[in-house]
């Protein structure tokens, strides 16, 4: 039995996604879909999909999986259109960096019968580094050595969350369970808070008396951390996601300003000793975290605190969620 799963969104991570899952052909068939008709036909041409359906609600109609890999601030817009032809049994998932919102809207919009289940995927910790974000950075190994958060509403029948984790095994990523509001506090300090801070550099510097002859002298100090700055999509979504995320936001920001006027008094009171031992504190700090996140082994560096499932064993529970979900299906559309 083949799966079909359609993609909503083909850039990095949909096209990376989709050129995951060609591995396995024998599982699953994958549609696609864009907004924009040039990364639909590039997504086509390199294999990232076996098909493009360019009407969006026909694209889901057949789909036994349906993942969003859309800006959060397009994902309601687009629950609307779908909602109603997803069939029964079908499962969603969407990989937007919160969770609650999308919640609220599945809750809202999705018939009965229909299910969701959240991802938040962290990239091969090869692909950190590489700028941009869009079609031209989809790579097959994209979620390989990474953890793939895997949250659902309650209530989510358990054959779909095994979905998801077998999704997740095809993909090459580590499931990692998490409810909703838990990941919506990791990702507010892993994703909106680097991004927020870049847009409080950027103002900063450019809201300078002097701006036009300090623009002049501009480098890698100021370029590097206003990288995500460039990408419109990513600016597009980042006042949707903290809004939707607006406690977690607001928590890591008041740690960045504590910590800003700490480095401040600092400077202030001339205080070296201090100052010096804040920068060792971030700089060694960031050499263990990039050492961890580089070998990617968190069962070891945690302790053991979390069984992460081994390959296997995630495709076995994908084909024994697969026969029991859709075997389900099959009987209610008999009936």
């Amino acid at each position: 039995m083949t799966v079909q799963i359609t993609i909503i969104g083909l850039g990095q991570i949909g096209a990376s996604a989709g050129l995951a899952l060609a591995e396995h052909k024998d599982q699953v068939t994958t549609v696609g879909h864009d907004k924009n008709p040039e990364y639909a036909h590039r997504a086509r041409k390199m294999g990232a999909v076996e098909r493009i359906d360019y009407n969006l609600p026909a694209s889901v109609e057949a789909a036994d999986i349906v993942l969003l890999a859309i800006p959060a601030n397009q994902i309601y817009d687009t629950l609307k259109v779908i909602a109603q032809d997803l069939r029964a049994e079908a499962v969603l998932m969407d990989t937007a960096p919160v969770k609650a919102g999308v919640v609220a809207w599945i809750k809202d919009l999705l018939p009965a019968q229909r299910h969701y289940v959240g991802l938040s995927p962290a990239i091969n910790p090869l692909y950190i580094d590489e700028p941009g974000n869009g079609i031209d950075r989809a790579h097959a190994d994209l979620f390989q050595h990474g953890l793939m958060g895997i949250s659902a509403p309650p209530g989510t029948p358990g054959e779909a969350v095994q979905l998801a984790t077998g999704f997740a095994g095809l993909l090459g990523a580590v499931p990692y369970f998490v409810d909703s509001s838990e990941i919506d506090g990791i990702m507010a300090a892993a994703h909106l808070l680097p991004q927020l801070s870049a847009v409080a550099l950027a103002n900063a510097a450019m809201d300078q008396p002097g701006w036009s002859d300090i623009r002049k002298m501009t480098g890698q100090p100021f370029c590097l951390p206003t990288t995500l700055l460039a990408n419109p999509d990513e600016i597009g979504s980042l006042s949707e996601n903290a809004l939707q995320n607006r406690e977690n936001t607001v928590r890591v920001l008041d740690g960045l300003l504590a910590a800003l006027t700490e480095l401040r008094n600092d400077i202030d009171r001339k205080d070296r000793k201090g100052l010096e031992d804040r920068l060792e504190h971030a700089r060694s700090g960031r050499a263990q975290w990039w050492a961890e996140r580089a070998r990617g082994n968190w069962q070891s560096v945690e302790g053991g605190k979390q069984e992460f499932p081994k390959a296997s064993d995630i495709l076995k529970q994908q084909v024994g969620g697969l026969e029991k979900l859709f075997h389900r299906r099959d009987k209610s559309d008999s009936d």
